[in-house]
Formats: C-alpha cells, structure tokens, sequence
C-alpha cells in the first residue's frame, strides 16, 4: 500500500514540475506571435502544399495577441493580419501559448486536452499545418 501512495505522489509531483516548467519556459521566450508567423514564412514547403486548399485563422489573446490568417492554395500561400472569409479551420489560444506551441516548448496536443488551444473547424486541415509549415 505504502508502495502505491509513494508512486502516485511521484507521479503527482511529476505532472506539477511539467506544466511548472512549461509556464517557465513560456516566460523566458521573448518571441512575439509576429516574429512567429514572420518564420512560419520562411519556412513553407511548397511541395507539402500541393493540393492543398485551406484557410486558416488564428485567434490569439494576451498583450501580443490579435488576429492572423493563412491561406493555402495548391503549393502557394498567402498570410496577413485580420480576419480571413470562411477559415477552414480557427486556432483560438493565448499569445503566450501560440509562441511556446510554435518553439516546441508547449504540445500542442497537451494544450489542446487542457482547453488552452481550442480549434474550430477541420481536425485533418488543421493537422496538415505542421507538414506545409515545419
């Protein structure tokens, strides 16, 4: 029995320094949701694009927050600030958690089962975003 508690605890213990950590690491990065869709630029794969049709938006509280979108169109794309007509998929999170997703800091499967990122429309295009913007 005394085993047991010793292992939840452990475990316990384990899931706080984890999402400590993660809030630590958030405060440490200076990045700006700018600077984030600014690299995302630099990083598109025209080829992983192909075929692809999608709009997404981006809905992001905080002090650096504010709106963005993509728009995806068979191997080209375009990005600005606003809001873009019919997003076929939103990404509603804070600024600080849109940075920590992008940096690898955050899991954006662990933000996503925690309620801090919350998406709205198409599951298949909105997994597509890591393959077109690695």
């Amino acid at each position: 029995m005394m085993k047991k508690h010793r292992v939840w605890l452990g475990l316990t213990m384990m899931m706080i320094l984890a999402m400590l950590g993660s809030s630590a690491l958030r405060a440490e990065d200076n990045s700006t949701p700018q600077q984030v869709f600014d690299g995302m630029r630099q990083s598109f794969q025209a080829d992983k694009a192909k075929g692809v049709h999608a709009r997404y938006q981006w809905e992001l509280s905080g002090p650096n927050g504010g709106e963005w979108w993509i728009d995806v169109n068979d191997g080209t794309f375009k990005m600005g600030r606003g809001k873009i007509d019919n997003p076929s998929v939103t990404f509603i999170t804070s600024d600080n958690d849109w940075v920590a997703m992008s940096n690898g800091k955050l899991k954006g499967t662990w933000a996503f089962m925690t309620g801090r990122l919350k998406v709205r429309g198409s599951q298949s295009i909105a997994r597509k975003l890591d393959e077109i913007f690695p």
